[in-house]
């Protein structure tokens, strides 16, 4: 008698089942099958095969789907890694991460082919650059490399080079589905007939007829986001991994994983290669690099890049509140010219908070007690956490005074600013403005097309645009806002931010960068593109500090019961002597409801998981209480 347990895309972890004689010399890990389960029948995958019978009454499979593995061994040992490193069952590791055309099939509508702007002049890599990669492509050892990559379009050149190179079995990873379809649109005249896109932002039949090629050998190169990570690709020969600093590729719902670290795992599994890729690359694959376990490449020669100006906004002109009178100048030479100019402002609303002078008091949400944001247009004040919102009045709902001011900028204010300024309508792009994905398509053609001359957005639109170096100057409105966020990886994400920003600008352009601190080191490491510098900084700040990459962290957040975090921080006081606690902090998310982070910091990855799962297992199963692990928060 054969058994095989099997793993479903649920809420469980894996279940054992006999295999009827019929099916036993057919059956191996890795096929899809169908189980009962509960009252009725679901797909999932085998995990194994053995003959070591379990205790109990065990139900047969009841069907085997297709005469080949879907996933080969590879995949499998990474699902069990991925519910053990990030503390949850195998069965919500396969349903965050497998396609659900593995398991279910549509059919393909045909319709019009939907093409994303293709980066403009891809370079010819030089052979010296793309050898070391392809030499040691193939057999059977893990490598990792870091390329350092001048550009976006360099990042594209080099996945160009690899697919002309004729190498088969290659996973391309990319943290957005408008990156990978500019991706694929730049490479597939290349390969067409064996490259095919898999994201959640085609149809399911298009991932249905991918899942189908992919299985049956036809695509053996495969673009996209996690679904391309996830799909089932055996024997992968590569896997690239670009823009591998993305904050997108951290889950932020469900189990939080992140998935360039997942595609790592997935190639010391497949004893295969990765290559991870990016004009700033994360702090963690540099340091990564330096402990020699990746190979770090960096190309010799560097591409033209626009001026850098710092612009002090201490004691500078200014042509408005928010405006140095620098940036007006260029702005307005622009306009002239029939050239774009690119405002970023990561701030939603038209102003921070409204204030009232006379008292002090600043309209706060009475759910979260965070100041509200001001929408001027819509006469109302809006909680950014929460999604509450109030009717402005003029009165102040403390003193009941009349002397409410608006403080701080945001998008809007900036817009208006900037029509007062030039007198013509900047195009603005923030979530306020996009509320679905047609919306973010006709923008994103308005600011491609040139129709607008100013733009005004925030980092959702730098996200989108990346790769296409359309403007003629870009300028940071806010930037010591996001340079003096409580996150110690704060100037990381500003580095990463003026980089991404700095790729939408042609190499006679400027960047301009407001701010009241121009002495911040991290400027001038940008100015001088001297990245290595601004990372041996941080990296001596967080040792000094005892922060990621010298130590581990894991937070748990708590809810459901208001006493549980000081009973939780105090069981790990007492049985995890070499585990740093911080917090609890507090606060309501975004559905309003009340919960604790509490943050663990230790140098043994291990410690932290074991503990997490003390915690889990000891305080989880009370009625109405939540405790979610995040492994590795960004």
């Amino acid at each position: 008698m054969r058994y095989v347990d099997v793993v479903f895309p649920l809420n469980l972890g894996r279940l054992t089942y006999r295999c009827p004689e019929g099916l036993a010399d057919t059956i191996g890990p890795g096929m899809l099958v169908s189980a009962p389960l509960r009252k009725g029948s679901d797909k999932g995958i085998v995990l194994a095969v053995h003959e070591t019978p379990r205790p109990g009454r065990l139900r047969e499979i009841a069907e085997i789907h297709g005469d080949r593995p879907v996933f080969g061994g590879d995949m499998l040992r990474l699902i069990s890694w991925m519910a053990d490193y990030y503390i949850a069952p195998e069965g919500i590791i396969l349903k965050q991460t497998v396609p659900q055309e593995v398991f279910d099939r549509t059919r393909e509508r045909k319709s019009a082919k939907k093409t994303s702007p293709r980066p403009p002049g891809l370079p010819d890599l030089p052979p010296e650059e793309v050898m070391p990669i392809l030499k040691a492509a193939g057999g059977d050892k893990y490598e990792a490399f870091l390329v350092h990559a001048p550009s976006t379009e360099y990042e594209y050149s080099l996945g160009r080079a690899i697919i002309a190179s004729g190498m088969k079995k290659v996973l391309f990873i990319l943290p957005e589905t408008i990156h990978a379809d500019r991706f694929f649109d730049a490479v597939t005249d290349i390969a067409p007939d064996r490259s095919c896109v898999m994201h959640s932002g085609i149809s399911r039949g298009r991932r249905s007829t991918a899942v189908d090629g992919i299985i049956a050998g036809d695509y053996d190169i495969v673009i996209g986001t996690r679904a391309a990570l996830f799909s089932p690709l055996q024997d992968v020969s590569l896997i690239v991994v670009m823009h591998e600093h993305s904050g997108s590729y951290k889950l932020e719902d469900g189990v939080r994983y992140n998935i360039r670290d997942a595609a790592v795992m997935r190639a010391f599994l497949a004893k295969t290669k990765v290559v991870l890729s990016s004009v700033s690359p994360s702090i963690d694959s540099w340091f990564n690099s330096l402990c020699g376990k990746y190979r770090l490449i960096r190309p010799a020669a560097e591409p033209a890049r626009p001026r850098i100006r710092i612009i002090d906004m201490r004691y500078g002109r200014k042509a408005s509140p928010h405006v140095a009178k620098p940036v007006f100048e260029a702005a307005r030479r622009n306009l002239r010219e029939g050239r774009q100019t690119i405002f970023v402002m990561n701030r939603r609303g038209y102003a921070s908070l409204l204030l009232c002078k006379e008292c002090g008091h600043t309209e706060s949400c009475d759910a979260c007690s965070l100041p509200m944001v001001l929408y001027k247009e819509e006469r109302v004040l809006r909680c950014h956490r929460c999604g509450t919102t109030r009717r402005v009045t003029d009165r102040c709902s403390r003193c009941r005074g009349f002397s409410l001011e608006p403080v701080g900028a945001g998008t809007q204010r900036i817009q208006e600013e900037l029509g007062g300024l030039f007198g013509v309508d900047a195009l603005r792009f923030d979530s306020d403005r996009v509320k679905r994905k047609t919306e973010t398509g006709e923008l994103l053609e308005a600011v491609s097309a040139g129709s607008k001359q100013l733009v005004i957005g925030t980092k959702m639109l730098t996200r989108r645009l990346g790769g296409s170096r359309q403007f003629s100057a870009a300028v940071i409105l806010n930037m010591d806002t996001s340079l003096n966020q409580p996150d110690f990886r704060a100037a990381e994400k500003a580095y990463r931010e003026l980089s991404s920003l700095a790729g939408l600008i042609g190499p006679t352009g400027e960047v301009f960068i407001q701010t009241r601190f121009p002495s911040t080191s991290l400027y001038r490491c940008f100015r001088e593109n001297d990245y290595a510098a601004f990372v041996r900084e941080e990296l001596a700040q967080r040792q000094a500090l005892k922060y990621p990459p010298y130590v581990r962290l894991l937070n748990l957040t708590v809810s459901g019961d208001p006493s549980l975090p000081d009973r939780i921080i105090k069981h790990i006081l007492r049985t995890a002597a070499d585990i740093e606690v911080l917090g609890p902090l507090s606060r309501r998310n975004k559905r309003g409801v009340e919960e604790s982070d509490i943050l663990l910091k230790s140098p043994d990855r291990r410690a932290l998981n074991e503990a997490a799962r003390a915690v889990i297992g000891r305080f989880g199963n009370s009625g109405g209480v939540t405790i979610m692990a995040d492994v590795d928060p960004l």
